[in-house]
């Protein structure tokens, strides 16, 4: 993620105590010494509703062999051992599992920070409140465009009015909640809808999303908007962060899953003189890129341990046979290790970039998408060859 409101000078929130922590010293099996990874749990692949861009491919119906409640909390036990700062709850979609809160409030008695993310559209007033009860420190809900444009994209009539209710019904009994947004050749032209909806709701934090190709997304690279349009969407972003910021209006914006952004981002000040600048490049450096495999990973529904939720591909092992903790620090021989270490094979323009230690190759499930291999350039990667030093 990109604190893009961090960056330019807002106040700290808990993620960027984790992104921009000054001990910067590289530890690779979480976000620091002495503590595990951010761990995104899909706690079911079933879904009510059918996005174009999953990368879990769900559906609604039930699926074989997913962890059951007794799993689940020894799965929770080991994490609070490991000293993990978050457990992300995703899916499929996560209310559809009939345990759900029973889990969220272990997790929370095991002293576990614990998020959820969710399509929105079966948040009740009475959920809202349920969520609020179960100590869930924050609820992202995904809209991918306004009214119409949204439903088809996540596959039904009303899935906008839903989510955008499910929104309210969190406010309303002071639940922490944000909005996740799709960036894609769909949605691009409502960019500024959705940053007027987000200000006229209320909203306090925004992540909008770069589109990975995996699972469904595979079949949407052409769908995917051009470089100069990636360009022209953090000049809006950053346009707007220091428009609200000069009107004293309080919001969170971050990208996600390119990491092109924060080195974007950097030359701009740059090239204007500004006094942030340097304080920005320390804070990229204090971050260090895609940390996927390192400080983020990922356990699916049936207890499969992924480098991250869209490496569904790579298997390193699985809770039901040994503890997430014992899986993660064991990476000799897996895509692991190579990923911890990933300098070592990055190809193309990624090998020879001048903000390698800062961006550490982007995203990987890209290049194999684009190029059958893992370790090609990101295709997604915007700056120029004079950018990046090549």
């Amino acid at each position: 993620m990109i604190g893009i409101s961090k960056l330019l000078g807002a106040e700290d929130r808990f993620g960027d105590r984790l992104r921009y922590h000054k001990n910067i010293k590289s530890y690779k099996y979480g976000v620091r010494e002495g503590r595990g990874p951010v761990v995104v749990w899909n706690a079911t692949r079933s879904c009510n509703l059918n996005c174009i861009h999953c990368y879990s491919n769900s559906k609604a119906k039930k699926y074989r062999d997913e962890l059951n409640t007794e799993e689940a909390k020894d799965f929770i036990d080991d994490l609070a051992n490991f000293n993990v700062p978050v457990l992300l709850i995703s899916g499929g979609e996560p209310l559809m599992r009939d345990d759900i809160f029973e889990l969220i409030e272990y997790a929370r008695s095991k002293g576990l920070r614990v998020t959820l993310s969710t399509n929105g559209t079966m948040i009740t007033e009475e959920i809202a409140k349920r969520l609020k009860r179960s100590g869930i420190s924050y609820v992202g809900i995904s809209l991918d465009g306004i009214g119409e444009e949204n439903d088809r994209f996540r596959g039904k009539e009303g899935a906008f009015d839903e989510a955008l209710k499910g929104i309210r019904n969190c406010k309303l009994v002071d639940q922490k909640v944000g909005l996740r947004f799709t960036i894609n050749r769909h949605n691009y032209e409502s960019l500024e809808e959705i940053l007027r909806l987000i200000e006229e709701e209320n909203i306090p934090r925004a992540c909008f999303y770069h589109l990975v190709y995996s699972g469904r997304g595979s079949e949407m690279i052409d769908k995917d908007i051009s470089h100069q349009e990636s360009r022209e969407v953090l000049d809006l972003l950053i346009a707007k962060v220091l428009e609200w910021e000069s009107r004293g209006v309080d919001k969170e914006i971050l990208t996600v899953d390119n990491h092109c952004d924060g080195i974007y981002l950097y030359l701009k000040l740059k090239e204007v003189g500004d006094e942030r600048t340097n304080n920005v490049l320390e804070l990229l450096k204090r971050n260090r890129g895609n940390r996927s495999g390192i400080a983020i990973a990922n356990v699916d529904w049936q207890g499969r341990v992924h480098p991250d939720q869209f490496t569904q591909d790579y298997i390193v092992g699985n809770i039901k046979e040994k503890p997430f903790s014992q899986i993660w620090m064991e990476d000799e021989g897996t895509i692991l290790e190579k990923m911890r270490d990933r300098k070592r094979y990055l190809k193309g323009r990624c090998s020879g970039c001048r903000w390698i230690d800062i961006c550490n190759g982007n995203f990987r499930p890209r290049a194999e998408a684009i190029y059958n291999d893992f370790w090609a350039e990101d295709p997604a990667c915007y700056l120029s060859d004079e950018e990046i030093g090549s």
